[in-house]
């Protein structure tokens, strides 16, 4: 998927979509937790811990907000 497609389907799937934008905003809490631990300079084993888990969370968030874009597009596609 191209990127400019793809940004204006996120946008689309923003306002339109509220499982979308629960993943998108979750998306955001873990990438803002991931931001502060990424700024210790001595993060303790339970950090370095939450800061694996929470990439892997983010990943499989990301995971399914592009699995609902794909299926957005391919119903747009079927309406066309």
């Amino acid at each position: 998927m191209e990127l400019a497609k793809a940004d204006s389907l996120k946008e689309e799937l923003m306002a339109s979509n509220p499982e979308f934008r629960e993943l998108a905003r979750e998306h955001g809490r873990y990438e803002e937790r991931l931001s502060e631990l990424s700024a210790l300079t001595y993060p303790s084993d339970e950090e370095q811990v939450e800061e694996v888990t929470l990439k892997k969370k983010k990943l499989a968030l990301k995971d399914q907000m592009y699995s609902l874009m794909l299926q957005h597009e391919k119903v747009a596609s079927t309406e066309h």
